[in-house]
């Protein structure tokens, strides 16, 4: 059922909680079962139950963004190191692209955040293995969740979620056919993955290979169509 733009700019800058819901189970139970330990055998024995608490607390943080001016700007999508900027062919729309992609460690936050404002046209999951995230063919065989956004200005943009080595679940919350906003948190990926957005030729990536970016406060890219330096 598609949104109003209106409701989606309001539900994109709502502000997540500090610990993505995605973890409240995974955070319970990890602490629950550190508290019992260290009650039954003592803190010594618990300690390792509680250093990994810290590490379940850590992944599952999802601090709030500012997220980046400029209307013509396509936002990073994802925390990480990017490792991938050029030339490509977009496997989805079947056209030549330029890829951005994104790697995400188990020390990244996991959210994830819409690159554009627009409508989503196609949303495409494809099961599959589950390669180390940083290789290139990992856009090709592992699981992964394709959204096809047509912004406003008549641009098409495809962003795609990767599940990693020890990624087993890729969460999606947008549907085909609803009108989103740009920096709006859609998703999430379970430790460690990769998100790859692949744009028009036309575009002007604003990152570099090995750049640290985060999701929604830095820019990935700009269109071409809305880029003000091409005249």
């Amino acid at each position: 059922m598609s949104t109003p733009l209106s409701q989606a700019v309001t539900e994109g800058a709502a502000s997540p909680p500090l610990l993505a819901r995605e973890g409240w189970g995974h955070i319970t139970l990890a602490i629950v079962a550190a508290a019992l330990v260290t009650w039954w055998w003592g803190p010594w024995v618990a300690l390792p139950l509680w250093l990994f608490a810290v590490f379940v607390l850590q992944f599952f943080r999802d601090p709030r963004r500012v997220l980046a001016e400029g209307q013509d700007a396509v936002l990073c999508p994802a925390d990480g190191r990017v490792i991938m900027v050029g030339p490509a062919e977009d496997p989805y729309l079947k056209r030549p692209a330029i890829k951005c992609s994104i790697f995400m460690n188990v020390f990244n936050v996991h959210s994830n955040r819409l690159p554009v404002a627009g409508q989503v046209r196609r949303r495409w999951y494809s099961p599959g293995r589950f390669l180390n995230a940083s290789l290139d063919k990992a856009s090709e065989h592992n699981e992964r969740n394709a959204l096809w956004i047509a912004t406003e200005g008549g641009d098409d943009v495809v962003v795609v979620q990767v599940a990693g080595l020890i990624a087993r679940r890729i969460l999606c919350y947008v549907n085909e056919g609803e009108l989103v906003d740009r920096g709006r948190r859609y998703g999430f990926i379970r430790f460690g993955s990769r998100v790859d957005v692949y744009l028009p030729p036309g575009a002007h990536p604003e990152v570099a290979l090995g750049d640290k970016v985060k999701a929604g406060s830095q820019v990935l890219a700009r269109l071409a169509g809305l880029d003000p330096r091409v005249q």
